[in-house]
């Protein structure tokens, strides 16, 4: 006789209650009804200080060189590369919740797809700060675009340069595409519930003319799809690609066939990382616990522990690769990592991305916003630390010894980083007082799927 399986009743991914209007009143009103709460002006003013501290060191970025930076002869890449790649990957999870759930049928994107998406989108505008700010004369940024002039210049299409300005820009294109279509419905919704003259022009404006007839509808759905289905491998090429500007160099742990995959894993892990950072404190400060359930936090967490897995295997695969490889300068170097002068940061790696990240493994766990917050942030803490340890390490023990030389951040290094996590910070507090920050119309297709 067979065993009958226990009936278990998964948790809604919306609270009961619900309805069309209700969704629609409780989202627009975040942003056309609500007035500034003391929380937002806190953390907006933090974050637009930070900007300010980002706008000096630019400044004097601009007038005295990258020399003020402690990037040196062989390190000539430092935290602006690392944080560079740091930034990308936050950008990946965004679109893969985003468009490979929705290619998937995943219902429980719904309610936290917009932020996520959001978070792409100013994440990639951070990135792309570093390399444009790394070139030394960034006035000559332009160079990099193949346009047509008299002086015969073309870009060089064999730089990683080049590759990653045609990766990042084409990422945020498409990113920034799949966003605002999908936005569309919404911002007809905030046009028609605007009492303001301004708002309803700016979102009647944004709306392009959306009146939910049954052509729109069918235009908008094959549309997003169609962006879904292009932006899902951009979320392994584009890291692919900024990958290769390590592997397809000969230096000690960088030349290695693992880094594509390996920067991918990375990428997606410290994305979701950084979504239950950002979604966590939202749904406390605006009482969104009915939209975005400890359903979907958990299945956050759960996706946070099975790409974390990926990127430990990966650190296993990166030493028995070197171990076995046979080459006396990778085995070197993977040695002066664990226990050379920048060992601490290895192990702090190690700590937070091996050790803290198994505590995912309890139920308990994955059920308490609290716990899952630290241990987000610990995961980025130690993703940044993996990023900029990859670009430091290897150059600063390359194949000669006599040229092994420490690398030490400035001042300037860290006003630049804190600046941009302050320009990430900044965007994100307008948002979430200017558009909506969950998906009106597809949490109301959710509500009526499951018969609410």
């Amino acid at each position: 006789m067979a065993r009958q399986e226990p009936n278990r009743k998964r948790p809604p991914l919306i609270r009961a209650g619900y309805t069309l209007a209700s969704v629609a009143d409780e989202v627009s009103g975040l942003v056309l009804r609500r007035s500034l709460t003391w929380n937002w002006m806190l953390g907006f003013g933090l974050a637009l200080l930070l900007v300010g501290m980002l706008a000096i060191a630019v400044a004097v970025l601009f007038y005295r060189g990258v020399g003020i930076w402690g990037i040196n002869i062989p390190v000539a890449w430092g935290f602006a590369i690392g944080n560079f790649v740091w930034w990308i990957g936050i950008g990946h999870a965004g679109t893969l919740i985003s468009a490979f759930l929705l290619l998937m049928r995943q219902k429980w994107r719904t309610s936290i797809n917009r932020s996520a998406e959001a978070m792409t989108l100013f994440a990639l505008v951070c990135a792309a700060l570093f390399p444009l700010l790394h070139l030394g004369r960034p006035w000559y940024a332009y160079w990099l675009i193949p346009y047509p002039n008299t002086m015969g210049l073309w870009p060089q299409f064999r730089s990683p340069l080049v590759w990653d300005f045609f990766a990042v820009l084409t990422y945020l294109t498409v990113s920034f595409l799949f966003w605002y279509v999908g936005m569309i419905p919404d911002l007809a919704t905030l046009r028609d519930r605007a009492r303001h003259p301004f708002q309803r022009l700016t979102f009647g404006v944004l709306a392009m003319g959306w009146r939910g007839s049954a052509r729109h509808w069918h235009r908008h759905q094959t549309a997003y799809l169609l962006l879904a289905a292009l932006a899902t491998p951009l979320v392994i090429s584009v890291h692919s690609i900024v990958s290769l500007d390590f592997a397809a160099a000969i230096v000690p742990g960088w030349h290695s066939t693992i880094f594509p995959p390996y920067f991918v894993a990375g990428a997606v892990f410290s994305g979701f990382a950084m979504v239950l950072t950002l979604l966590i404190p939202l749904r406390a400060a605006y009482g969104l616990e009915g939209l975005i359930t400890m359903r979907h936090v958990e299945l956050l967490a759960k996706m946070l522990l099975a790409t974390g897995l990926i990127v430990d295997y990966s650190y296993v695969m990166e030493v028995f690769t070197a171990w076995y490889g046979g080459n006396p300068y990778d085995w070197s170097l993977m040695l002066d990592r664990m226990t050379g002068a920048y060992a601490p940061i290895f192990w702090a790696v190690m700590l937070c991305n091996v050790g803290v990240l198994q505590l995912l493994w309890w139920p308990r766990v994955r059920a308490n916003p609290a716990w899952l917050f630290a241990i987000a942030l610990v995961a980025n803490l130690g993703m940044w630390m993996e990023r900029v340890m990859i670009v430091i390490t290897s150059l600063h023990h390359d194949f000669l010894s006599s040229r092994w030389t420490m690398y030490y951040p400035t001042v300037w290094d860290w006003a630049t980083l804190v600046g941009t996590v302050g320009l990430f910070f900044f965007l994100f507090f307008l948002f979430i007082r200017l558009l909506p920050v969950i998906s009106i119309s597809e949490v109301q297709k959710l509500v009526v799927e499951e018969g609410r």
